[in-house]
């Protein structure tokens, strides 16, 4: 599988949106670093970043929304924040 900026992009939202926990993102980064192919353009940042996922449920490490804020600008996005209503 390659992995893109977009496909790191995809799981970092993922995970701010709750379609996937903070152990699923961890585990997706810590296997995507080992077993993944990096885009070559963009390998050190993706690296970096994947790393950084790979320790957030570190209790000293952690992952705050102002941390995958600066994440998401290293990729070259910027989140916005929505509320959507509660579906009773």
């Amino acid at each position: 599988m390659l992995v893109t900026k977009e496909l790191v992009r995809d799981q970092i939202l993922a995970y701010l949106n709750q379609r996937i926990t903070l152990a699923q993102l961890v585990d997706w980064a810590e296997n995507t670093l080992n077993e993944g192919e990096l885009e070559m353009r963009d390998s050190e940042t993706i690296s970096d970043i994947l790393a950084r996922l790979g320790l957030a449920d570190v209790r000293e490490f952690g992952l705050s929304w102002e941390d995958c804020a600066a994440l998401l600008a290293r990729l070259g996005y910027q989140p916005q924040v929505e509320a959507i209503p509660l579906v009773a």
